[in-house]
């Protein structure tokens, strides 16, 4: 297996890049799932121990192109899509359910990312990111057989309405309605309060151009009452691992506490909300190092 030495000097020495370009060798396909098609791409041997990286609200596929070489390197088969109404995979949503919805629902989500697990060999070391990491939590209770271990990034740590935790501003989210949540969230990364590199924020405005804004609103309206699964991920046997930045959203010490409470490794890196971004190299050791614990 890769050895990955100094991750955080070669953290520091990511450049300002291209976050649409994929390393040699990605294949890009659809999956066909409930919601309908869900861009995905795909790096590393046929026949390696699968990886998935679900990305949050807002996100893609592209938020792991950094980690996606490290991965393949180490002899895993890495692959990440859009989830429903998100960039390339804006067409999928509940209008295509059998019968229709009028709403993207935590069973939506929940039965896209089933299809993705069970679109190869499982089970599947599993990497949920923000908002992906409430839902894989729901499916790895439901369906445990596909989880082979379980990563949760930046995922709020905590249950019903979740930015009720945020700090500084989570006290004034009660009265907030969905829509509202979804414009400020939607105008703060326009508007670039995480002054993240030029050639990154101009790739982050440029996919809100497809990402459809009712699955933003519904999204933001499922964190507000998510449910608590807790003590039922607690009692699954696979590997466990909380990563964050020391300056995300929710305070260290309520990721730590959540780590406690469902049975997982902490791991804290120098950074923010997107240490998939700006601390690859460290993530994936970590969960590379956690990967070699599953059974």
């Amino acid at each position: 297996m890769t050895v990955i030495d100094d991750a955080p000097g070669r953290d520091r020495a990511i450049p300002d890049l291209d976050w649409r370009v994929f390393p040699d060798g990605t294949v890009r396909d659809v999956l066909e799932a409930p919601s309908g098609s869900l861009a995905r791409v795909r790096l590393g041997p046929n026949d390696g121990p699968r990886v998935l990286l679900f990305p949050g609200v807002t996100g893609s596929k592209e938020d792991f192109v950094l980690m996606f070489p490290l991965l393949a390197a180490a002899g895993y088969r890495v692959e990440s899509l859009d989830l429903a109404g998100q960039y390339e995979s804006w067409q999928a949503g509940p209008a295509n359910l059998h019968p229709p919805r009028s709403r993207y629902d935590y069973r939506l989500f929940a039965d896209d990312m089933i299809a993705a697990l069970e679109d190869g060999t499982a089970p599947v070391h599993v990497l949920g990111y923000s908002f992906a990491g409430l839902v894989a939590q729901q499916v790895l209770v439901e369906r445990p057989d596909l989880f082979a271990s379980l990563t949760l990034l930046s995922t709020p740590p905590g249950s019903g309405q979740v930015f009720r935790g945020v700090k500084r501003i989570g006290r004034w989210s009660a009265g907030a309605s969905p829509r509202t949540g979804a414009a400020l969230l939607m105008w703060g990364i326009r508007n670039n309060l995480n002054r993240v590199p030029p050639r990154r924020i101009a790739f982050v405005r440029e996919r809100f151009a497809l990402t459809r804004r009712d699955s933003v609103n519904d999204i933001v309206g499922l964190m507000m009452t998510t449910p608590d699964v807790s003590a039922d991920v607690a009692a699954q046997p696979i590997p466990k691992l909380v990563a964050v930045g020391e300056r995300d959203l929710w305070p260290s010490v309520e990721y730590a506490n959540y780590a406690r409470a469902i049975g997982a490794e902490l791991r804290l890196y120098s950074t923010g909300h997107s240490p998939c971004e700006t601390t690859p190299h460290q993530l994936t050791r970590d969960m590379l190092a956690m990967f070699d614990t599953a059974r």
